[in-house]
C-alpha cells in the first residue's frame, strides 16, 4: 500500500495577486476548475493508494478539508502544524503517525504541482517501487531542458535512463554552473517528490537528524483530533529544529535513487510557466477569463473578476492579472521579482499584500467587500 503524504503549506508569492499569503496557490484554480491541490489529490486516488494525509497550517485547515471533500476525498486525515518548522518536521510527523505499517511505503509530495500525463507519473512511481522496497530512498527528477536557476538539482552516478543512484543534492545554481549541469547530461531537476518504506524514513531520522525526533514524536503522541482534524502539540513541535528534508536526510542518507519523471511537470512557480503550463496560441499568447488580445505576442492575460474584462493591446511579453482588489501588470523578463512586489506592498502597509477577499470557516465563507 502507498500512503500520500501531502504538503500542503507555503504562499507562492510569485503568483501574486492570485496566490497570497491567506489563500496560497496550491488552493487555487490556476488551470481549469479544480485547484492545483485537488489535481493532486486526484492523482493519488484509486487502487494501490491509501486514504491521503494532509499536512497543512492553522490558516488552511478548513480549506484543505472543504476543498478534498468538493472532489469526493472524504476519507483524507488533515494535521495541523501548530508553526512551521519547514519540511522535514512535518515528514518526520507523518511517518511516525503511520509506523504501525512499517514496511508500507510513503510517498511524500507537494500539493501544487502539475502532472500533465498522469499515467506516465504512475508509471514512474512503478518503476522506483521496487528500489523502495528494498530499502531505498527514491526521489524524482525531470530531464533539464534549459539551464535553469529556479530549480535544485540531483546530481547522477550515471545518464537518467532509469533508476540511478543520486550522488549530491544541488540547491538552485547560477546560471553559469546551471549551464555544465546541462552540458554534462547526468543532472535531473530536483521535482521534491520522494518515496520509501515507512520504517526506512523513520530510520533515516533517527541515524542523520536525531535532534528532530524526541519533539516531533511527542508532538504526534499528544496530538488531539479537533472537528476533522488532527492537531499536533503546539509545544513539542515549536521545539523541533526547523530544516528541509533534504537538509535532514536525503543529503546524508545512504542509499537514495533518482527516478526520471516525463509527465509534464511544472511547479508553476513564476506567471510565465502558467503561461506556458496551458498551452499558448499561435502568437504565444495565454488567456485566462474575461479576457481580449489584440495584437499582443508572448503575453499572459488573466482575469478572475467575472465583472471585469481585461482587454491586451499591443502588448509583447507582458503578464496583466487582474483581480477585483488587485491588478499586476508586468514584463515578463520580470515575473521571478512578483515576490519582491510583495514585500513592497507589506511595508506600505497593503492589505492585499497577504489578504484574500474571501475567508474560509467551519460553516462556509465569507468575503470582505473592501480591503482598506
Amino acid at each position: 500500500m502507498l500512503h500520500p503524504v501531502i504538503l500542503c503549506g507555503g504562499s507562492g508569492t510569485r503568483l501574486w495577486p492570485s496566490s497570497r499569503k491567506a489563500y496560497p496557490k496550491q488552493f487555487v484554480p490556476l488551470l481549469g476548475e479544480k485547484s492545483l491541490y485537488q489535481g493532486t489529490l486526484a492523482r493519488f486516488s484509486g487502487e494501490g493508494f491509501a486514504a491521503p494525509l494532509i499536512m497543512t497550517g492553522e490558516d488552511f485547515r478548513f480549506l484543505a478539508v472543504e476543498q478534498a471533500a468538493a472532489v469526493g476525498c472524504s476519507d483524507a486525515r488533515v494535521v495541523v502544524e501548530p508553526v512551521g518548522r519547514d519540511t522535514a518536521p512535518a515528514i518526520l510527523a507523518a511517518a511516525l503517525m503511520l509506523e504501525d505499517t512499517p514496511d508500507d511505503l510513503m510517498l511524500v509530495a507537494p500539493s501544487d504541482h502539475v502532472m500533465e500525463d498522469v499515467g506516465a507519473f504512475h508509471a514512474a512511481l512503478r518503476a522506483g517501487r521496487d528500489a523502495a522496497v528494498d530499502g531505498a530512498l527514491v526521489t524524482f527528477g525531470v530531464k533539464p531542458d534549459r539551464p535553469e536557476t529556479g530549480y535544485g538539482y540531483l546530481q547522477l552516478a550515471g545518464r537518467p535512463d532509469g533508476v540511478t543512484t543520486v550522488t549530491k543534492f544541488t540547491e538552485k545554481p547560477d546560471l553559469e554552473t546551471a549551464e555544465a549541469m546541462l552540458e554534462a547530461g547526468h543532472y535531473l531537476w530536483n521535482a521534491g517528490l520522494f518515496m520509501g518504506r515507512i520504517k526506512d524514513f523513520i530510520r533515516a531520522f533517527e541515524t542523520h537528524a536525531p535532534d528532530l525526533v524526541p519533539p516531533v514524536r511527542q508532538a504526534v503522541e499528544a496530538a488531539k483530533r479537533d472537528l476533522d482534524f488532527t492537531r499536533l502539540d503546539e509545544a513539542a513541535f515549536a521545539a523541533a529544529p526547523a530544516i528541509s528534508l533534504d537538509y535532514a536526510i536525503m543529503e546524508k542518507a545512504e542509499w537514495v535513487v533518482a527516478v526520471p519523471l516525463d509527465c509534464g511537470w511544472s511547479d508553476l512557480g513564476a506567471w510565465d510557466a502558467l503561461r506556458t503550463a496551458g498551452g499558448t496560441d499561435r502568437d504565444g499568447n495565454a488567456l485566462s477569463g474575461d479576457v481580449t488580445a489584440i495584437d499582443c505576442e508572448g503575453s499572459y492575460l488573466r482575469s478572475e473578476e467575472p465583472s471585469m474584462t481585461l482587454v491586451g493591446l499591443g502588448l509583447k511579453d507582458v503578464v496583466a492579472v487582474a483581480m477585483r482588489d488587485a491588478v499586476l501588470v508586468a514584463d515578463r523578463a520580470r515575473v521571478q521579482d512578483v515576490k519582491g512586489v510583495v514585500e513592497t506592498l507589506r511595508r506600505a502597509g497593503k492589505a492585499q499584500a497577504d489578504e484574500y477577499p474571501r475567508f474560509h470557516r467551519p460553516w462556509g465563507w465569507y468575503e470582505t467587500l473592501c480591503l482598506d
